[in-house]
């Protein structure tokens, strides 16, 4: 069989004619689907175990919201300010549902009529109970620093459920209300811890 017809021949079979070796299935007719070999898939190793997050689950109905940038802006300071801290991911959780509590993730000034006595900023702390100034306290990484080390002088803080461990620490008058944003908190930690 001459050249020319040898080639016309694998080409019809689906194989390469190169100097006189056969190179097998031509690349352009292959089916990645039946010849590709088993490839390992790269898992997102570096996110935090929700486990971890919501060690205890949920308590009662979640509640969500829809951040806009700036609120998301102040989730990813809370985050911050907790890894600086050299707290777990857990802390930034309880950081995070408290301000959706308190503030919506917004970093509120003051409200006039409508504010809860002086206060201020992400988890509406009050210069008059000692927080800190009103600059310090509408500052995001000030703020949850003041809420982190509140949350640290807790005993135990780490295997209470969210909404004891904050209302513990912010002395609330609706002492159970920080558990409806433990999902969104617990999956905003998720999204940014490592971003």
């Amino acid at each position: 069989m001459n050249t020319i017809m040898r080639k016309s021949v694998l080409s019809v079979a689906g194989l390469a004619f190169a100097g006189g070796v056969f190179a097998g299935p031509i690349a352009a007719h292959a089916n990645p689907a039946v010849d590709a070999k088993p490839v390992a898939v790269a898992v997102q190793a570096d996110k935090p175990d929700m486990s971890k997050l919501i060690p205890h689950g949920t308590q009662g109905d979640q509640s969500r919201i829809t951040l806009n940038d700036e609120q998301t802006a102040n989730a990813k300071a809370i985050i911050a300010a907790t890894k600086k801290a050299g707290l777990p991911e857990r802390a930034a959780v309880i950081s995070i549902a408290t301000s959706l509590q308190e503030s919506k993730l917004e970093n509120l000034g003051h409200l006039g009529d409508m504010n809860d006595h002086d206060s201020l900023g992400l988890f509406q702390q009050r210069p008059s109970s000692g927080w800190g100034t009103p600059e310090q306290i509408t500052d995001p990484a000030y703020s949850t620093t003041a809420f982190l080390k509140g949350l640290r002088q807790i005993d135990g803080w780490q295997d209470m459920p969210l909404t004891q461990a904050a209302q513990t620490v912010q002395v609330s008058a609706y002492p159970d209300a920080y558990a409806q944003w433990e999902q969104q908190a617990a999956d905003l930690v998720g999204q940014h811890w490592n971003s």
